[in-house]
This record gives C-alpha cells, structure tokens and sequence, in this order.
C-alpha cells in the first residue's frame, strides 16, 4: 500500500460539507481540519497496483465543493 498525504482546498463555505463527503467514502485514514492555505489534510492509504493521481481524481475530485488538492506521496518511514 501507497501512504499518501492530500491537502484539500475547499470553496469558500463547502470545507465541513467536503468534509462529510470524504468521511462518508471511507477512503481516508485520518482527516483533519488545518490552517494554512489548505483546509484539509488527508491521510490515505491506495493500492500499489492503483495509478494515484487516477485514484484521487476518481474517488476525492468529484466531490462538490473540492477546489485544489496537493499530493505527496511517501516512501519511507524513520
């Protein structure tokens, strides 16, 4: 499994309802509420048989109120 990190930028006034959407899919691990110029942070976990950016297109993207995301990708842990 791929360890993946994405910062979600929601339109002014969606973040909580973006956010309901998210947790609904059960696609995350972990998700948070930030400051910052990103309103979301995700913690996901794809399959290494999964094309990430197709994933995340498909399955976060789509959902309403979802303005910018920024991805990173992990390799190892310390």
């Amino acid at each position: 499994m791929h360890c993946v990190f994405v910062q979600i930028r929601c339109k002014p006034g969606t973040t909580y309802s973006a956010a309901d959407e998210i947790a609904k899919l059960e696609i995350h691990s972990e998700l948070y509420s930030t400051s910052g110029d990103y309103d979301l942070l995700m913690k996901m976990y794809i399959d290494e048989k999964e094309d990430i950016g197709r994933y995340i297109n498909e399955h976060l993207l789509n959902i309403e109120g979802i303005d910018r995301s920024l991805t990173t990708l992990t390799f190892s842990a310390f």
